[in-house]
């Protein structure tokens, strides 16, 4: 059931409607708010909505890259799962090597 839950980002008050834990919506809050204050530091003189669209490219790219990461991992742990499953199917077909 999705309820309101009021929020803080960048100054500004918002209220949201969620089913999420509240927790969990002012930690995300939370997140874009730590990203927003580090790119105005790096951007002091940039617009607000600018600031906003830059912390917005920048989580983008963090999801993107642990995307990429978590293909990668699942793919090598297939690559490993098939090649113990050869060494297991030569052991086995070999007689155990006893």
């Amino acid at each position: 059931m999705k309820r309101s839950i009021s929020i803080t980002i960048a100054g500004q008050k918002l209220t949201i409607k969620s089913d999420a834990e509240e927790s969990y919506v002012h930690s995300l809050a939370e997140l874009v708010d730590d990203r927003i204050r580090q790119v105005q530091k790096g951007a002091k003189t940039a617009p607000r909505d600018a600031v906003a669209m830059l912390a917005a490219l920048q989580i983008a790219d963090d999801l993107v890259r642990e995307r990429n990461g978590r293909a990668e991992l699942r793919r090598r742990v297939r690559e490993k799962s098939r090649a113990i499953r050869a060494l297991i199917a030569t052991h086995v077909t070999d007689g155990g090597g006893a």
